[in-house]
């Protein structure tokens, strides 16, 4: 995959539960096939890096250290080597809310329907997330 990015898009999923909240339970990495399905059906630990089966192929994804800004920033590293990185955010916005943000990149070479398609998986594994903590915090 070419490096040269020809577009950006962010993909943004306000979420009626505390920012620390989502950040704690979307950085945990056996929590990726509840709600990402665009990156994980499946996920395991070797040797302290984890791998995940994706719609790609069996991926590495390296999470951003923990941090207390809500950066939930990964490298994903594909089957052929090639790594992406991807811009994701948890921001507080008021008491009991947050707002997720993902930053997709259209790279060089990828047509317009894949990106399309990638943005509009991004959405649903967003709304996913979504959904999963509105219910675990109306259960809470």
């Amino acid at each position: 995959m070419a490096t040269t990015v020809q577009e950006a898009l962010v993909v943004s999923q306000p979420v009626a539960a505390p920012a620390q909240v989502v950040y704690d339970f979307a950085r945990q990495m056996e929590n990726l096939p509840q709600w990402a399905s665009g990156l994980a059906t499946g996920i395991e630990q070797c040797d302290g890096q984890w791998f995940t089966e994706s719609p790609m192929g069996k991926v590495r994804v390296d999470m951003a250290p923990h941090n207390p800004f809500g950066v939930l920033d990964h490298d994903v590293t594909l089957p052929d080597g090639t790594t992406v990185h991807n811009a994701f955010r948890v921001t507080p916005c008021g008491e009991g809310a947050s707002l997720l943000a993902f930053v997709v990149l259209r790279f060089e070479g990828v047509s317009q329907a894949d990106f399309d398609a990638d943005v509009a998986h991004v959405r649903k594994d967003l709304a996913a997330l979504r959904q999963l903590l509105e219910a675990r915090q109306a259960s809470g």
